[in-house]
């Protein structure tokens, strides 16, 4: 299964739409547990209602919930979370997986991008941008042992996200789960926006590319493990944190809305909440 799911963020996937009726998860009686890291927490998104872990009462599970207008919401995300917080605690955030139980028919889940190491590049390649602007740094920089190193995270994450999957089947076994995507940051046409969002010219390409092939792998993991996908990207492109104030929907570096650096804001949010609550309308949820 590690062998198969590694190689498969070079693959492409197809799925079908998913089902409006019969099974869990569908009626206004829904018991909804969100999982996932700080895109689904919504760090500083008025209002903040866990300190520990940023968690905005205005982040999409939130919005989700009541618009399904659900009799049971639990909400366990939490900023900085990794794979292994679904079964480690995470300061007062007890292990996630442990909201889940026989009677849970609604799960997201939106968790990898710490694993592959989200903020760290974004460090990286913005530290890197002053040494040559107009080039292609932090490629170079990831590439340097001759294997692109970012593309090899996403591919050891690939069974960790498997490992995540099985265990919300295992403990939510009647559950409808969905894997939540993340948004567009960088302009999907690959152009830059230096100085705004300090990335050299030659890596919102590579930046763009290495986000979606995390989408992808999300994608396919999904299909692999019953579980249903949810693109956030492509309803957010043209939103990305290189737009205007007024028109974007992720924050840049120095945010001007409330938001974390390089996160969805309060818009980004709505947007993401969208994009589930569609996938919740679709009438077939066979993937």
């Amino acid at each position: 299964m590690g062998a198969a799911l590694g190689g498969c963020a070079l693959v492409a996937a197809s799925t079908t739409p998913a089902a409006a009726d019969g099974g869990g998860g569908y009626g206004r009686d829904t018991r909804y547990v969100s999982l996932g890291d700080s895109y689904t927490a919504g760090p500083l998104i008025p209002q903040q209602v866990d300190a520990n872990c940023a968690r905005s009462d205005h982040n999409y599970p939130s919005i989700v919930a009541a618009a399904r207008r659900v009799t049971a919401f639990k909400d366990v995300s939490c900023s900085g979370a990794t794979t292994e917080n679904m079964w480690k605690a995470q300061g007062t955030n007890g292990p996630q997986l442990d909201a889940l139980n026989r009677a849970t028919d609604l799960v997201t889940v939106q968790i990898g991008g710490n694993d592959v190491g989200f903020s760290s590049i974004i460090g990286t390649c913005a530290k890197l941008s002053s040494q040559d602007p107009t080039g292609d740094p932090c490629r170079r920089y990831y590439s340097s042992s001759g294997i692109d190193q970012l593309s090899l995270d996403i591919a050891r994450t690939a069974p960790k996200i498997d490992a995540v999957l099985r265990a919300v089947h295992a403990r939510a076994p009647h559950a409808r789960v969905l894997v939540v995507g993340y948004p567009d940051l960088l302009p999907d046409d690959g152009s830059g926006c230096y100085p705004s969002v300090p990335f050299a010219a030659g890596d919102f390409p590579y930046l763009r590319d290495t986000g979606k092939r995390l989408n992808l792998m999300l994608r396919l993991v999904a299909a692999w493990d019953r579980a249903e996908y949810v693109d956030t990207y492509g309803p957010t492109v043209g939103h990305d944190m290189c737009k205007a104030p007024d028109v974007r929907w992720l924050e840049p570096l120095q945010p001007t809305s409330p938001a974390a650096p390089a996160h969805p804001n309060a818009k980004g949010e709505e947007a993401m909440a969208r994009a589930v609550l569609e996938r919740l309308g679709k009438r077939n949820h066979q993937d």
